[in-house]
């Protein structure tokens, strides 16, 4: 069989890295998947689901045998941990990032890591409620889309290469700069979550807040803040790596609740029903 990459080394097994060292493994994709994690039940885990070869808490002597190295920590953590390892990586090795934030990770790495090493922000676009190695799926990334940024300095082979990675694990793959992934990223994914685990610490503020979420707490509810279920690690680092973008949805969120707070204090029925049926029209065509 031939395989994409030798020895791939995943510093991170939780839901993203698991199922990509999940999916190397049960299609050949890698000859081997080293797994790296501070947590060693993860790891031993991880070992048992047969998602690695092997498993090590630490990424520097393992990164001295790896030709792609793949980040899959919180974000905040990519840059630190990618510091930690560059003395350790040889020339030649390929580093990727499966991060939520792309623009000061990827300067970051540029900038951190030595002459001779390539390096490919990602951002494969899955994911579940549920996080942690458990949650790992073999088909995660099938029928997903994964943005990659290359940047001026991307080296056009190293790209090539983890392009054809992600589309041999059934993703569509997406090329933009990592300034315009943020933008869009912080419209559609970061500025959702930011409001679903807003609302529910406002209903949880309320005289009897946590009655009413337990008791009354319906289908409406319980489908929009489904993603305030996500890692508040997670989302602790995204809001401040990308806190500019988010800050400028928020301003415009703000707006949109004036104006329909507006509408709502002046009894303006057809305003309503028009800024109602406006959304309802756009959220069909998702």
């Amino acid at each position: 069989m031939s395989h994409l990459f030798d020895k791939v080394l995943i510093v991170g097994i939780g839901l993203i890295g698991g199922s990509l060292a999940l999916v190397l493994k049960r299609r050949g994709i890698a000859r081997e998947v080293l797994g790296v994690d501070l947590d060693p039940g993860n790891l031993e885990k991880a070992k048992a689901l047969g998602m690695v070869d092997s498993i090590h808490t630490d990424p520097c002597q393992p990164a001295l045998e790896a030709d792609l190295v793949v980040l899959a920590t919180p974000v905040g953590a990519i840059p630190v941990v990618a510091l930690k390892m560059a003395p350790h990586l040889r020339e030649g090795t390929i580093l990727t990032d499966v991060g939520s934030v792309k623009g000061p990770v990827v300067k970051a790495l540029e900038g951190a890591l030595p002459p001779g090493m390539a390096i490919v922000g990602g951002h494969p676009i899955a994911g579940r409620e549920r996080s942690g190695v458990e949650a790992a799926l073999v088909d995660l990334f099938q029928g997903a889309k994964c943005v990659l940024t290359p940047t001026p300095q991307t080296d056009q082979v190293a790209l090539g290469r983890i392009k054809a990675l992600w589309e041999t694990m059934g993703s569509e793959v997406i090329l933009m700069t990592p300034e315009l992934h943020d933008q869009i990223f912080a419209a559609v994914s970061h500025l959702p979550h930011v409001v679903a685990y807003s609302l529910i610490g406002a209903l949880l503020d309320l005289d009897n807040g946590t009655t009413y979420l337990s008791d009354f707490a319906a289908g409406g509810l319980k489908d929009f803040t489904r993603i305030a279920m996500s890692h508040p690690a997670m989302w602790r680092d995204i809001c401040l790596l990308n806190r500019e973008e988010i800050l400028a949805m928020l301003g415009r969120f703000r707006k949109a609740l004036d104006r329909l707070e507006h509408l709502i204090k002046q009894g303006d029925g057809p305003g309503l029903y028009q800024a109602f049926e406006r959304a309802k029209m756009a959220r069909e065509g998702l």
